[in-house]
């Protein structure tokens, strides 16, 4: 699984791979790169220990994406900061599709409203969704949410299969997988 420091979104207008931490990364420098329109971009937060997200998962994931003609890319961060300039980065790159998995930064978000969670979600123009492994971990709408999740996928103690069903919703939307 790659963390932030080694995730490669891609810009729209320039499409560049990127490798500095979350928190730092810059759009300066960068170079072009063919395949923006292509990648669906998983955003994790935080999680306990023993998460099932592990290598064999995102393999699986990114072979069917890949089956599909699409690249996963995986940012992994610390915490509601990074989250929100992973969703900021996010817009900028403009991938096709996110899957967002907040993890454990629902109760951080929920206190500390003013970090501009929701906020960024709003500004998000790609479409999303929600991932999740238990409904404890669910994002609350905003005030004024403009840009509600396409789906918001719980399957309380399966991270794995709320991923799975995440990705089939993604591709199905962007026409790739066939029923």
């Amino acid at each position: 699984m790659k963390e932030c420091e080694e995730f490669t979104p891609y810009v729209s207008a320039g499409m560049v791979p990127l490798r500095p931490r979350v928190a730092a990364w810059s759009i300066r420098g960068a170079r072009r790169h063919q395949r923006a329109d292509m990648t669906i971009m998983i955003l994790r937060g935080p999680h306990p220990a023993g998460n099932a997200f592990n290598g064999e998962l995102l393999r699986s994931l990114q072979q069917l994406a890949r089956e599909a003609g699409r690249i996963v890319e995986v940012c992994t961060c610390a915490g509601l900061r990074d989250f929100i300039t992973g969703l900021r980065l996010a817009r900028s790159q403009a991938p096709e599709f996110v899957l967002l998995d907040p993890g454990d930064i629902a109760q951080e978000a929920q206190a500390h409203p003013e970090a501009g969670l929701h906020d960024a979600l709003d500004e998000l123009t790609s479409p999303y969704i929600e991932v999740h492994d238990g409904s404890d971990s669910a994002l609350e709408a905003g005030p004024c949410q403009r840009g509600a999740p396409l789906a918001t996928i719980i399957i309380n103690g399966d991270l794995s299969t709320s991923y799975r069903i995440a990705l089939g919703i993604a591709l199905r939307q962007l026409g790739t997988l066939k029923c």
